[in-house]
């Protein structure tokens, strides 16, 4: 009668395993340096901070604030009379008027001119200026009269040409300074210059 039950194993089994023990013993790992610690630890420290990084690289950025507008559309240019009343001969006169700031950076007024070429203007205070937001400055514009033949009669400059510049942009805007300055304006260039008069100034 045959049975059938585990297989044991040989009598040579157990003494191969331990030869080959004998040859080829498990060696312990070797605890880690401080070295390597230190260098494993900087390693992950790396990789840490390069996934910081990156979260904060691709972190969602607030839309950027609006430029500011331009200088012309900030400061206003008015007419504040106090035109002086010149005489035949007489090669100078002189008005005031407001620059005001509505908003915005701070904007210089790098120039006050005209468009008539027989007139030169000169400021006080002296070109460039500084106009900032709730602090008007007045200025005193001085025409010059260059040659009496060639002034519009008319009154057909009523306006101011001011080279404005803030941190946006530089522009030169025409203000039309209303009806007052217009009639001033031409009071003052006929007394100046009568009709049928060529006088030429020096003033330049």
């Amino acid at each position: 009668m045959n049975a059938i039950g585990p297989i044991e194993p040989g009598d040579d089994t157990y003494r191969a395993y331990e030869d080959q023990a004998a040859v080829h013993p498990v060696r312990p790992r070797p605890p880690l340096t401080r070295h390597r610690r230190t260098a494993l630890a900087l390693a992950a420290a790396a990789v840490i901070g390069a996934a910081g990084l990156t979260l904060y690289l691709t972190r969602p950025r607030p839309p950027a604030p609006p430029p500011p507008l331009y200088p012309s559309q900030t400061v206003s240019v008015t007419y504040e009379g106090g035109m002086t009343h010149p005489r035949a001969g007489d090669a100078t006169f002189s008005f005031d008027i407001s620059l005001v700031q509505a908003s915005g950076p701070p904007v210089s007024v790098r120039r006050i001119g005209q468009p008539s070429a027989a007139l030169s203007v000169t400021v006080a205070p002296h070109t460039p200026f500084t106009v900032k937001k709730g602090t008007p400055r007045t200025a005193r514009i001085t025409m010059h009269i260059r040659e009496c033949g060639k002034v519009p009669r008319n009154a057909g400059l009523p306006f101011l040409d001011v080279t404005l510049r803030n941190v946006r942009a530089m522009q030169t805007q025409s203000f039309i300074l209303g009806s007052a300055y217009a009639k001033d304006l031409s009071e003052a260039l006929t007394g100046a210059c009568p009709p049928n008069t060529d006088v030429m100034s020096k003033t330049p």
